[in-house]
């Protein structure tokens, strides 16, 4: 009987790790993408960087949904991932009326949202450790706290621009590309 408990066990960890690593690769592609679409709009604070602002964190929101079905197959961190979830969703709003009154207010938003997302990767990187590659995501959750402090602290500096928020991104992105990668080792 433990035998097959433990094979159950080992078939539900490898099944997460592959949609976590299909997930990783998914968020990898679309920061990548969402990077230099910004760089390319950050000059100014127009509808297009708006919409983009907006899009990043509601896909983080969907991305969440995604993960709560494997972390619920695996017994995983799900309180965590909810917390992502309606932290993003506030952040999507905050931005959407942050994206009025200037690049300051949306560089405070953003950085309260690395802040705080990050702290939670933090906690959700650590909780999956057992799963392999969950080391680039405690990383860039410790980047994402120190990164949203400085968003914060540039929002009240004269020269603030979002083209710091495309390189924030992609690094995490990569950050991404690095646990697919090891969890396909892992898994």
């Amino acid at each position: 009987m433990d035998t097959l408990v433990g094979a159950t066990s080992t078939a539900t960890s490898i099944g997460t790790s592959a949609a976590l690593r299909r997930l990783y690769l998914l968020r990898f592609a679309f920061a990548t993408v969402w990077a230099a679409l910004l760089f390319v709009t950050a000059g100014s604070l127009g509808p297009a960087s708006a919409v983009l602002l907006v899009l990043y964190p509601l896909f983080d929101v969907a991305c969440a949904v995604v993960d709560i079905r494997s972390a619920r197959a695996d017994g995983g961190p799900v309180r965590g991932l909810y917390v992502n979830i309606a932290l993003s969703a506030l952040t999507g709003v905050g931005l959407a009326v942050a994206a009025t009154s200037g690049i300051p207010a949306v560089l405070r938003v953003w950085g309260a949202w690395a802040v705080t997302a990050g702290l939670v990767q933090l906690v959700v990187g650590a909780a999956r450790r057992r799963l392999g590659g969950q080391w680039a995501m405690i990383a860039s959750g410790s980047i994402s706290v120190v990164a949203g402090t400085s968003f914060f602290a540039q929002a009240g500096t004269g020269d603030a621009t979002l083209t710091s928020l495309a390189g924030y991104a992609f690094l995490g992105g990569v950050f991404f590309l690095v646990s697919a990668l090891r969890l396909k080792r892992a898994g």
